[in-house]
C-alpha cells in the first residue's frame, strides 16, 4: 500500500529536480503534484516521470480550498512538501499582490485543510494520521541582508526586505503558528540560492549562459558585488529528503552550499568556462554590462548549515566549481537543441 503525499509546485525548478529523485528513492510513495503552471512551471521538466504509476499531476491553485480538500479526500494525503511559491524578486517589486496571495494565503489554505483532515482537535491526531508532516520550503531571504562576516543561522531574526521575502517570512510564521497552536507536525527549511538543471530562463545563471550564446549584453545589477551563497539543486533535494524524514518536529533547518560568490565572480566563471567550451573570436566577458541596481537589493546572503550537517548528517556533494560545469553542460544541451 503506497503512502500518498502532496507535493506542491513540482513543475518549478527545485520541485522538478526533487520529484524524480524522490520517486526513484522511495517506491512506496505516491506523489500528488498540485501545480498551477504559472510562467515558472513547465511540465516538460517532468517528462521523465509523467507515466510513473506513483505520480499524479493535478493542475490547480493552492489557494483553491475546495480543490485542496478534494485532493486530501481522494488520495488520503499523509504528508505535504510545499514548494509552490512565487519567487522572483523583481516580479514581487512590480506586482506584490500575487506574492501575498500565493505565498501567504496559499500556505494558509494547505495548512488549514491538513489540520482539519489529520487532526481531531489541537494536539490530537486522528487514528492513522499520527505521523503526518507538513514540510515548508522557504528561503534565506527572510533573514534580510548580512554584514561582511556573519552567516544566517536558524536563530537569525527575520528581517525581510522585498515583498517576496516578506511573503515567505509571513508563510513561515503561519506554519509556526499551526505547530504552536494546534500541535501540527511541521518543519521548515530555508535554503540559499539554488542553481542547476531546469531553472527558469529568467534567473541569473541561465540568463548569463543564454546571453553569452546569443552574443547579447549580460546585464549585471549595480556594481556586481552583491554576494550570494550558491547551492546545487540536487544537494538541496537531498537536504529536503533528510529533513522531511528525520528532522526534529517544530524545527527550522538551513540548507546552504558554503559557496559564496559575488555576481561578478559568477559571470566571470561562466564566461571562462564558455570561452573554453564554445569559443568565439573574443571572450564572453566583453558582453558584461552594468545596469541600474534593483530596488531594495540585499547586499549579502550566506547560510550556516551546521545544524543540518551535525544533526542529520547532510553534506553538499558539489562545490561551485563542479556544480557550475554540470549546470552549463545541461544548458548547452538545452539551448542547442
Amino acid at each position: 500500500m503506497s503512502k500518498s503525499i502532496l507535493v506542491t509546485g513540482c513543475a518549478g525548478f527545485i520541485g522538478s529536480n526533487f520529484v524524480p529523485y524522490f520517486l526513484d528513492k522511495y517506491p512506496e510513495y505516491q506523489i500528488i503534484n498540485l501545480d498551477l503552471l504559472t510562467y515558472a512551471g513547465d511540465l516538460m521538466n517532468l517528462n521523465d516521470i509523467e507515466k510513473d504509476s506513483n505520480y499524479k499531476f493535478i493542475k490547480g491553485d493552492i489557494c483553491n480550498r475546495d480543490l485542496v480538500e478534494f485532493i486530501f479526500d481522494e488520495y488520503d494525503i499523509k504528508g505535504i512538501i510545499h514548494f509552490a511559491a512565487e519567487s522572483h524578486v523583481d516580479n514581487s517589486i512590480k506586482n506584490p499582490g500575487v506574492f501575498i496571495e500565493t505565498n501567504v494565503n496559499g500556505t494558509f489554505t494547505l495548512l488549514d485543510v491538513a489540520y482539519k483532515k489529520w487532526m481531531k482537535k489541537p494536539f490530537s491526531f486522528k487514528a492513522g494520521y499520527e505521523k503526518c508532516r507538513f514540510h515548508h520550503i522557504s528561503t534565506d531571504e527572510v533573514y534580510g541582508t548580512l554584514n561582511e562576516t556573519d552567516l544566517f543561522t536558524e536563530e537569525t531574526p527575520y528581517a525581510p526586505n522585498s515583498p517576496y521575502a516578506a511573503s515567505k517570512a509571513s508563510s513561515d510564521m503561519i506554519v509556526r503558528s499551526y505547530q504552536e497552536t494546534y500541535g501540527m507536525n511541521t518543519v521548515i527549511t530555508n535554503c540559499s540560492n539554488n542553481y542547476g538543471p531546469k531553472q527558469h530562463d529568467e534567473k541569473l545563471i541561465p540568463t548569463i549562459i543564454r546571453k553569452c550564446l546569443s552574443g547579447d549584453n549580460i546585464p549585471i545589477y549595480g556594481d556586481g558585488k552583491n554576494i550570494r551563497d550558491w547551492l546545487y539543486v540536487f544537494d538541496h533535494c537531498k537536504g529536503i529528503d533528510l529533513v522531511y524524514h528525520t528532522g526534529r518536529e517544530a524545527n527550522i533547518y538551513n540548507i546552504g552550499g558554503h559557496n559564496e560568490r559575488t555576481n561578478l565572480q559568477i559571470v566571470d566563471t561562466i564566461c571562462s568556462i564558455l570561452d573554453e567550451k564554445v569559443p568565439t573570436d573574443k571572450s564572453y566577458k566583453d558582453l558584461i554590462s552594468f545596469v541600474e541596481d534593483r530596488a531594495g537589493h540585499d547586499r549579502r546572503y550566506a547560510i550556516d548549515a551546521t545544524k543540518l550537517e551535525k544533526e542529520l548528517g547532510w553534506k553538499a556533494d558539489e562545490d561551485f566549481s563542479t556544480g557550475i560545469v554540470k549546470t552549463i553542460d545541461w544548458y548547452l544541451e538545452k539551448y542547442n537543441d
